[in-house]
């Protein structure tokens, strides 16, 4: 392949990128259409695909079906409705002792970062493969660990209910980059 050709490559990779980034919205209304084991393993690979401190991929994914668990996880989710309606439910739980092993207490840290860089891959493999996802940080972390039967070293860190879309929402408006950004100091 030609340098030009790289480039040429590397353009139209970067706009579908940037187009994926700019246009993925919270969807918090499903259809009832199921999802493929297949889809639902593409889109676990590509939460591990996230980065993680040394490598460690400090992170584990409970994939959730059941009906009455949905439910449980809704209700524990400030009854969050559309967490039970949405045919899967992926929660990502921060795994300590896989980061602690090398860097110590501050691994828990890593750790709920390698969890969350992971959430956010999810969110944006869900939009380009048509699917519909939110990010739900508001619930009780006891009450899902308890439904969930998380161990007590692992820390539920997002929920992420994921289905076809059932509406269109508009992207929501951001701030100004230049409100939030420091140059050299804040």
């Amino acid at each position: 392949m030609s340098e030009k050709t790289y480039t040429i490559v590397a353009f139209i990779r970067h706009m579908e990128c940037l187009e994926a980034i700019f246009t993925r919205v919270s969807i918090r209304r499903f259809k009832k259409d199921p999802i493929d084991d297949e889809i639902i393993i593409r889109l676990l690979e590509a939460g591990n695909a996230a980065p993680s401190a040394g490598n460690l991929q400090a992170r584990d994914f409970i994939v959730v079906k059941d009906e009455e668990t949905k439910l449980k996880l809704a209700v524990a989710s400030l009854r969050q409705s559309f967490v039970a309606e949405a045919p899967v439910v992926i929660v990502v739980c921060a795994n300590y002792p896989r980061s602690m092993q090398v860097y110590g207490e501050r691994g828990k840290l890593y750790a709920e970062q390698d969890a969350t860089a992971a959430v956010e891959n999810i969110l944006l493999a869900a939009h380009c493969m048509g699917l519909g996802a939110v990010w739900v940080g508001a619930f009780n972390e006891e009450r899902v660990a308890e439904i969930l039967n998380i161990p007590s070293y692992a820390r539920p860190m997002a929920i992420i209910p994921v289905g076809y879309p059932a509406e269109r929402p508009s992207p929501r408006r951001r701030m100004k980059i230049e409100e939030i950004t420091h140059w050299e100091r804040w």
